[in-house]
């Protein structure tokens, strides 16, 4: 399944090596879903960690009051459904806010392939290009004052003329 990944560099690094560069996969996370908070202090996220604390305390108190125990529910797993979704970003945004550079967004299959891209020599492969690229122009029929069929013929199509 491929994922991205977002590759920071630390601030005024001109050509940050692969011991200095950051790599965050962009998605969800697991264990921030099933340890919301303790996932928040692990990536060194203080405020937030606080807040899923405070809030998950909240719910637990709510879940032992009669009545109150739907609210008390939806306020968990509120809190551990947004921490799944939201901790990667909220990792990328403090990065950033101390200085850190987003360098590259990377789409892959695996992290160590993701990497191999980044770190690769990206414009000495570029200068090697032996792409063709085809002749729209020439193709037979295209001048034709038929209009031609597009959405498996549902539509008829006269190319803007």
């Amino acid at each position: 399944m491929t994922s991205s990944y977002i590759f920071l560099t630390p601030p005024g690094a001109t050509n940050a090596t692969a011991d200095e560069t950051r790599t965050i996969r962009d998605g969800f996370t697991f264990l921030g879903l099933l340890f919301p908070w303790i996932w928040l202090l692990a990536h060194r996220l203080w405020l937030h960690a606080a807040a899923a604390f405070a809030l998950q305390t909240i719910g637990g108190a709510l879940m032992d009051e009669p009545g109150l125990w739907p609210a008390g529910v939806a306020i968990m797993l509120g809190v551990n459904m947004i921490v799944g979704l939201e901790g990667q970003n909220w990792r990328i945004r403090d990065l950033a806010a101390k200085g850190w550079n987003e360098n590259a967004l990377i789409a892959a299959d695996k992290l160590d392939i993701a990497e191999q891209i980044y770190f690769s020599d990206g414009p000495a492969a570029a200068d090697h290009d032996d792409t063709v690229v085809p002749d729209w122009q020439n193709k037979p029929g295209a001048n034709s004052s038929r209009g031609q069929a597009t959405s498996l013929g549902l539509f008829g199509f006269d190319g803007g003329r």
